[in-house]
């Protein structure tokens, strides 16, 4: 039954991540970047020393707290987890693709946010309500709402089946179980002859409570509790990725070399790619790696700008160019630490047979030495951290996206938060290949409504940009 369910969502996966989505979104982060003049280029200092700049104007949270709340949903398990099975999956040059839509999606990124606020509006209670779906309304008109209710209603399930809840509950449940009962000699109960150790059970009831607790309180504890962590597990993962790049500066040019060959179909050693057409091993390696780097920045989804809609500021402009640096940080900083640990690691590595955050945290202890057991805790805490602020942003987006569906019915956002608290509790027994292609097929959805009408109103863009510019030509 189990393989039935794999071999239909992998059909699936393959059709809404075929060529007219990657295309799509490759297109619309040309488009971007030629719109803004490629501001990822040239105002990427100023949009980093406007992140702790105070700002006035209406909203609910501070430019940084924004930041940090959209950081939470994406520094996730896939800087972790996903950048493993990408590389598992498309091999080495997965990474290259991933650089690709970083680069091309900051531009994307900067510009569905500052376009978030721009059309935003202030609900009757006083808060923000702002997204992608308000961009289409008030910025393609009316006509095209249904467009932004198709948005609305993939974010949901975005949020309860995709990036928020099974992906990143899982991937927790994953570290916590290499970390500490790898063998699964514990084992509490088993599904469908998949054992399931005391670590997995006691680790998801712990998560999911602490969630509970947080995402009942609404957005300014989710917001607060996104400032105080993801600035500290950033931290943490970035130290530990550059001393493995520092240990091996030498073998960095051997690890780029093999990158930019399996970007372009050349076998590097995997065994899971070996034997295959060049142009089969070419596919894979950008539709997992766009899809994976999609997964872990977001730009493009749509979701990062329902947070920067609710800054204090009445600069759309200034706001989107603090929510761009987040691409930069989450994938090509945190995310190409991982991949290149696991490349360095080298093919024994690669085919050993483990996936997901065990792979990481092989390819971890490998180049750091030592029993292995202390680097397996730390990569755990930071998964851990990782993933659980990303569970609490998506649930605001979510959130705010059914807000949207239901005109602001609070019973039935209340009812939701329950809904989605039990996807957290459910999360850790999925297998791990289900969830991530659930992932993959809802991230692909909302996005293709998201780059739509960024497309069309790439006018829009450019001109409101320019204006700034003009205005503030310096910060």
């Amino acid at each position: 039954m189990f393989s039935e369910i794999n071999k239909w969502l992998n059909i699936i996966d393959d059709v809404v991540w075929g060529i007219p989505t990657i295309l799509l979104i490759l297109v619309t982060g040309i488009i971007m970047t030629i719109s803004t003049r490629g501001i990822q280029f040239t105002k990427l200092g100023r949009a980093f020393k406007s992140i702790f700049k105070e700002n006035e104007g209406h909203g609910e949270l501070s430019g940084f707290a924004a930041l940090c709340t959209a950081l939470s949903a994406t520094i996730g398990t896939g800087n972790i987890v996903g950048v493993a099975t990408a590389v598992l999956a498309g091999g080495p040059g997965a990474l290259f693709w991933m650089w690709v839509a970083a680069i091309l999606g900051t531009a994307t990124k900067y510009a569905e946010c500052m376009l978030a606020i721009k059309y935003r509006e202030v609900a009757h209670d006083g808060h923000i309500l702002g997204g992608s779906f308000y961009t289409i309304e008030k910025g393609m008109g009316k006509k095209w709402k249904w467009l932004a209710v198709l948005f609305a209603v993939f974010g949901v399930l975005c949020g309860l089946l995709g990036i928020g809840t099974f992906t990143q509950i899982n991937g927790i449940c994953g570290a916590i179980q290499n970390a500490l009962d790898p063998s699964v000699s514990n084992v509490a109960f088993t599904i469908a002859g998949n054992a399931y150790s005391w670590s997995t059970v006691i680790g998801g009831a712990v998560i999911t409570i602490c969630a509970a607790l947080v995402i009942i309180g609404g957005l300014r504890r989710i917001a607060k509790v996104a400032e105080k962590v993801v600035p500290a597990m950033a931290f943490i993962y970035i130290f530990m990725g550059l001393a493995v790049i520092i240990m091996n500066a030498t073998r960095i040019p051997g690890a780029f070399e093999l990158i930019f060959k399996g970007a372009f179909g050349a076998q590097t050693g995997l065994k899971a790619l070996e034997g295959a057409a060049m142009g089969t091993v070419l596919k894979m390696a950008i539709q997992k790696g766009i899809a994976r780097g999609i997964f872990s920045n977001e730009a493009g989804l749509g979701s990062a700008p329902i947070a920067a809609a609710a800054v204090q500021t009445n600069e759309p402009v200034e706001q989107g160019m603090v929510n761009m640096t987040g691409t930069i940080i989450d994938t090509l900083i945190i995310c190409t630490m991982t991949g290149l640990s696991i490349i360095i690691a080298g093919g024994d590595v690669w085919n050993s047979g483990v996936s997901g955050a065990a792979l990481t945290a092989k390819a971890f202890s490998t180049i750091l030495g030592g029993d292995g057991k202390s680097i397996q805790f730390l990569l755990m805490l930071c998964l851990v951290f990782f993933a659980f602020t990303t569970i609490l942003g998506w649930n605001y987006y979510s959130e705010r996206c059914l807000e949207y569906l239901t005109h602001g019915n609070k019973s039935i956002v209340k009812v939701y938060r329950w809904i989605y608290i039990l996807a957290v509790a459910i999360g850790p027994y999925m297998t791990i290949s289900a969830v991530w292609t659930i992932a993959d097929i809802t991230n692909g959805l909302m996005a293709i409504p998201n780059c739509i009408s960024l497309i069309v109103l790439s006018g829009v863009i450019a001109k409101e940009t320019k204006s700034y510019f003009e205005k503030y030509p310096t910060l």
